[in-house]
């Protein structure tokens, strides 16, 4: 570790800030004519082409330009000079390397500059296994202190610098080598210069990089900070500057317009006509805008609330006037609607006694009924024919009850609920809001009940003063029209079902299906598949064949869609050049539509014993249901199949019981059933097995089906009924008789069974359906049996 020998004298060149270490560079500036200048050009005289070697101190006094030994520091550095080029005008740029530390003892001068005469400083190592340990932990420290770098501080030069520090074995020079690698001030960098103790050196430039590498380390863990933490902020601050510039060009400034902003909100507020206790409430929120941050998120929530107040309709002024022209409003119900008279006779009732009490609330009218029979497009028909506001609310699907009664403010996205925001939408305080699919809101979990948040607003009593949890404050539906409408009544809960007057809309016949698809549906189709000018055709038994064998529902629904294929059809060849024809008939149906999708059902069964066509009703219309018995080896269990219900499970037991204890009397030999009730099984089966099936309604249809398997006599299967059996053999009232009885016509059915208890209910079957039909009246299974069952000897006939 010792330096390496320096014989003197040399020239002196006094340098007045630059400090040179062993094993570095450094540049020096120097005057032409300067006494350090003259030291350099007799160096490299004495090398005489070589490199010259000069003693470069540091000045005490920097204003002596000739100094004496005690202005010099002690310990001087022995340089090679490496290079001399031309500067700015009258100056020398000198670039010198660092060989060794000198001790000076002595300076005379020379001609025009001073020479020194030396010893080389010894370099001190008390400790050589610690200064080795120290140069390793300053390398280590060394690579750290780069690392922490920023990258534009990153270069070649320096690169190259920190490989030659990682390279060098010397304690010595690691240390010199380090100190001027990092950036010190000219009091560290002369501290470590005259400092010839290796391990003190070498501790003194650990403990400057170590400082220096903390700061460093601090600083980028705060910039991460801050691009992790504050980027949004800076994405604010950036939006922020651009609405300056923005409202820079357009001469305002950013308070001017929030102030600007605020005044237009107040004249709004001003402008509703808030109730006392809505405007105290507006009052404050505004004030508390006003005292805020226009940018906090606070700030945008009040600002929100107070939009949603002002925009909806609290005065009396924003009601529309209705119009009670009774002979206008049968005219348009007439004219949207064809058929449904009981349905459109009490809208007209409720529509009159309006007139007549026009502050009264009235009740609310639940229209229940199969889809596509028009039960929300009644909704919007008593809307125009009162000259409100319409609006819709889809109700289907519901979970959360917040979807009625609204958000609280303090969660992130808040919104008032359903009716609030149909408010706002229908701009008046007196719409007609349609409550479409009431029965499919989803029933009491985890997130409240949302049939149960709508008993403040349809209650007559309570919704005056309806609360949303949004607003906050109350708010008068007593003015509104409610409208429901459901497919199956069962599903409403019954507290809310008690709120509602509930009107039954059944399904059409054929008859009335093909009025209405002329004077509706066809004229409709025409001007959506763009064939308004164009005179297109559907004639009478094509319209039949798609009402019969494309399509089987109570409503209209998919007899418009068969309708818009045709149409569509038609539309596409005129759009390719062709010449299609104008009237589309049952060949070219064929062709668009392709075979039909339903087949007359009763053709394709044949009487046999067992065998019995029964009615059934579901939320989507009457539909017929045959019924199966047949037995099978057992020890007398009774089997049922065809995915029924409770109720229906216990009317086939309860039939079994009454042909079991009384088939005799019915027709059936009790020996012969008791005899095969010892060795066989009854397996009764419902057909549509996939479809679930439930009442007590087919109980005349099983009876009849065991007595006719029992006593081997077939049963007539074009002779439809329905009827609950009792283990007396008496039949009793069920529900559903018109559905019942138009699915029967449907199917191409002529004679119907009905319990006499349902003779009330015949004036709801329409005209055509009767006038085509036999409807039969029983009050015994007796009456059924000789109705039905076909002497044995009748079997070959009746096939």
């Amino acid at each position: 570790m010792s330096s390496p020998a320096i014989t003197g004298p040399l020239p002196l060149l006094p340098l007045r800030g630059a400090i040179v270490l062993p094993g570095t560079t450094q540049p020096v500036d120097l005057g032409r004519s300067s006494p350090a200048m003259q030291a350099v050009r007799a160096a490299q005289d004495r090398a005489r082409g070589g490199a010259g070697r000069v003693i470069a101190v540091l000045l005490r006094d920097t204003s002596a330009a000739t100094p004496a030994l005690d202005q010099l520091y002690p310990v001087a550095i022995a340089c090679e000079v490496v290079q001399v080029l031309a500067g700015t005008p009258g100056r020398t740029s000198v670039t010198l390397r660092g060989l060794s530390r000198v001790r000076l003892h002595d300076i005379y001068p020379e001609r025009d500059y001073q020479i020194a005469e030396f010893d080389t400083a010894a370099e001190i190592v008390h400790e050589p296994t610690l200064a080795y340990a120290l140069a390793g932990a300053l390398q280590d420290l060394v690579k750290q202190h780069d690392g922490l770098q920023p990258s534009a501080a990153k270069s070649k030069a320096r690169a190259q610098a920190q490989a030659t520090i990682l390279a060098e074995r010397s304690p010595s020079l690691i240390a010199d080598l380090a100190a001027a690698h990092v950036e010190l001030d000219g009091d560290e960098r002369l501290a470590l210069q005259q400092e010839t103790d290796v391990v003190a050196r070498l501790r003194k430039v650990i403990e400057l990089l170590s400082h220096r590498t903390n700061v460093l380390q601090v600083k980028r863990d705060l910039d991460r900070y801050v691009r992790e933490h504050l980027s949004k902020h800076e994405h604010d601050a950036l939006l922020r500057h651009k609405l300056k510039a923005i409202q820079h060009e357009l001469g305002e400034s950013e308070g001017e317009a929030e102030e600007r902003a605020l005044q237009d909100l107040e004249r709004r507020l001003q402008a509703a006509e808030l109730p006392p206790e809505v405007r105290t409430a507006a009052d404050r929120e505004l004030g508390r805008l006003r005292r805020m941050n226009p940018q906090s998120s606070e700030a945008t929530t009040c600002r929100t609330w107070l939009e949603w107040i002002a925009d909806l309709p609290w005065s009396p002024a924003t009601m529309t006037a209705d119009k009670l022209d009774m002979g206008a409003a049968r005219s348009l119900l007439e004219a949207n609607h064809y058929g449904l008279q009981k349905v459109k006779k009490r809208v007209l009732e409720y529509l009159c006694v309006r007139k007549l009490a026009p502050d009264k609330r009235g009740p609310i009218l639940c229209l229940v009924g199969p889809p596509g029979v028009g039960k929300t497009s009644l909704g919007r028909s008593i809307a125009d024919a009162l000259g409100r506001r319409y609006v819709r609310i889809s109700l289907g699907g519901i979970r959360d009850d917040a979807e009625i009664r609204g958000h609280r403010r303090t969660y992130i996205g808040a919104l008032p609920g359903r009716f609030i925001q149909a408010m706002k939408r229908a701009g008046s305080k007196n719409p007609v809001i349609v409550l479409d699919e009431i029965d499919k809101l989803v029933g009491a979990n985890l997130r409240g009940d949302p049939a149960s948040a709508l008993l403040e607003a349809l209650d007559p009593e309570q919704n005056t003063a309806f609360h949303d949890h949004y607003l906050g404050v109350d708010y008068d539906l007593s003015k509104v029209i409610f409208l429901c409408t459901a497919n199956d009544l069962g599903t409403i809960p019954g507290v809310l079902r008690d709120r509602l007057e509930i009107i039954q809309l059944t399904g059409y016949t054929i008859e009335e299906k093909l009025e209405i698809a002329r004077r509706h549906l066809l004229p409709k189709q025409r001007q959506e598949n763009g064939l308004s000018e164009v005179a297109v055709e559907v004639p009478e038994d094509v319209l039949l064949t798609l009402a019969t064998q494309y399509t089987r529902e109570s409503g209209v629904r998919n007899l418009e869609r068969e309708l818009a294929s045709l149409l569509r059809d038609v539309a596409m060849q005129i759009a390719e050049g062709k010449q299609p024809g104008l009237v589309v008939g049952a060949d070219e149906a064929l062709r668009i539509l392709g075979p039909p999708r339903y087949y007359d059902e009763l053709a394709a069964k044949e009487p046999s014993p067992g065998l019995v066509t029964g009615l059934g009703w579901t939320p989507t219309g009457g539909t017929i249901l045959f019924v199966e018995a047949t037995l099978t080896r057992g020890t007398g269990h009774l089997r049922l199949t065809g995915k029924l219900g409770e109720v229906m499970k216990e009317s086939a037991q309860a039939a079994l019981s009454l042909v079991r204890s009384r088939g005799a009397e019915l027709g059936a030999d009790a020996a012969v059933v008791r005899d095969l009730m010892k060795h066989y099984d009854v397996h009764i089966h419902f057909p549509a097995g996939a479809v679930p099936k439930d009442g007590p309604s087919a109980g005349i249809a099983i009876s009849t089906a065991l007595v006719s398997l029992f006593s081997r006599r077939p049963a007539r299967v074009d002779v439809a009924m329905t009827g609950e059996i009792t283990l007396r053999g008496q039949v009793l009232p069920v529900g559903g008789i018109r559905e019942k009885v138009l699915a029967a016509h449907r199917a191409g059915i002529r004679d119907v069974i009905l319990p006499d208890r349902n003779r009330k209910d015949e004036p709801e079957i329409p005209e055509a359906a009767r006038a085509d039909m036999r409807l039969h009246y029983v009050k015994h299974i007796r009456e059924v049996l000789d109705a039905v069952l076909l002497p044995s000897e009748d079997v070959e006939a009746a096939e």
